[in-house]
């Protein structure tokens, strides 16, 4: 006669071991089949948006269109304030997580602020919304076409760009946003990962961050 622990034993073998089954080959499918198979048609279909949407100046990678640069000479467009790491850290994408009144970040907006007027003081008109809020994930390569006129309001910069020439470059280089029900977004000026410079002429080229 069979004990009743061996039938309550044998019962949760009878459970457990489809379980494991089922996980054994949903993992198969889910984590190793599936996505291998997605990214082998990717590549076949798409393969610069499937190895990273890489830009590449005289054979040499110096970015991401999906991901922004840090720039801090006058002479670029300047991206969004970030939070990831020293900046644009792809290895530590997120923002701060500060609240609307968290003193940090009411500091941070003001000295952003302070330091956009200081650097145009022609820039007429109220300051760019994405010129002094981070994104989510800290990389956004993005500019508004707003955010993209400061360039030519800095003086004494050793270069001349015409009004004209950096407009047809922001309306060239421009995309549609992305439908959203809950917002209203204006188009957005792509940087490419990269950056443009206006070096004294109306021909603007890819310069690495470095």
């Amino acid at each position: 006669m069979v004990s009743p622990g061996v039938k309550e034993e044998e019962k949760m073998l009878s459970q457990l071991l489809p379980a494991l089954r089922m996980t054994l080959v949903l993992t198969l499918l889910t984590g190793l089949l599936y996505p291998g198979l997605v990214t082998g048609i990717a590549k076949v279909i798409f393969p610069r948006q499937a190895n990273g949407s890489l830009i590449e100046v005289n054979g040499k990678v110096i970015g991401s269109e999906l991901i922004g640069q840090k720039f801090t000479k006058p002479e670029y467009f300047q991206g969004r304030p970030s939070a990831a790491g020293d900046g644009y850290d792809a290895a530590n994408s997120g923002a701060s997580n500060y609240g609307p009144t968290n003193r940090k970040l009411v500091d941070r907006i003001r000295a952003d602020a302070e330091k956009f007027r200081k650097e145009n003081p022609d820039f007429s008109g109220p300051i760019p919304s994405d010129q002094l809020t981070a994104s989510a994930s800290g990389l956004d390569p993005d500019l508004s076409p707003a955010a993209s006129q400061r360039s030519p309001a800095q003086p004494g910069l050793g270069f001349q760009v015409s009004i004209e020439a950096l407009t047809s470059l922001s309306r060239n280089n421009s995309r549609a946003a992305n439908f959203h029900p809950c917002t209203t977004i204006k188009s957005w000026h792509r940087m490419r990962g990269s950056n443009r410079r206006s070096p004294g002429s109306t021909k603007f080229g890819l310069k690495s961050a470095k």
